[in-house]
């Protein structure tokens, strides 16, 4: 979960970078290209297309800094940038390959729940695999990576309900899946 701090330490880097500190730029980027590249590996599931998108969305993020208004948004901005980035890749993919075969979800070890049994943690990672890509992104945003319904909402440029229904279906196939294991 990303603690006040953090949203502080973004949105004042974002606002130096933005005046052109170069020094608050990288510091960004440091602190946001691992998260952002394992966002777009788990929606393009392929770790070469993934910082393709990456490298190409911090283009755009550097061009597109000045307009940014809200400082406060600068990770949900980024998230949103990525996904799009990742939606023009898979869309131009061949269109036998289904996108759902392609992403394996890999949670960050940081972030991940505090199981200690490690067939618990395989039996989660095989379970959040099994979702459809667009549940298993929203799952990973909002509790992998602590952003807000809102915020996930901006990154994955979809309403909050749509996410909030993401999440609720997720959590019941999770469930179900977890459950079904343990009998």
């Amino acid at each position: 979960m990303r603690k006040t701090s953090d949203h502080a330490l973004d949105a004042y880097l974002c606002a130096a970078a933005r005046a052109g500190d170069g020094k608050a730029m990288r510091q960004l980027a440091e602190r946001w290209y691992p998260l952002l590249t394992a966002h777009a590996w788990r929606l393009t599931g392929a770790h070469d297309q993934a910082q393709d998108a990456v490298q190409e969305a911090w283009v755009e993020i550097v061009r597109g800094l000045a307009s940014l208004r809200d400082d406060r948004a600068f990770v949900a901005w980024a998230y949103r940038i990525v996904t799009r980035r990742c939606a023009r890749l898979v869309r131009g993919r061949q269109s036998d390959r289904r996108l759902a075969e392609a992403i394996e979800a890999e949670p960050r070890e940081d972030a991940a729940p505090d199981i200690h049994d490690e067939g618990e943690v395989a039996r989660l990672k095989t379970a959040l695999a099994a979702l459809p890509p667009e549940q298993r992104a929203a799952v990973a945003l909002f509790h992998l990576q602590g952003l807000s319904v809102a915020e996930t909402a901006i990154a994955l440029d979809v309403p909050a309900g749509t996410v909030k229904t993401r999440l609720m279906h997720a959590r019941r196939k999770l469930r179900e899946s977890l459950e079904g294991g343990m009998r």
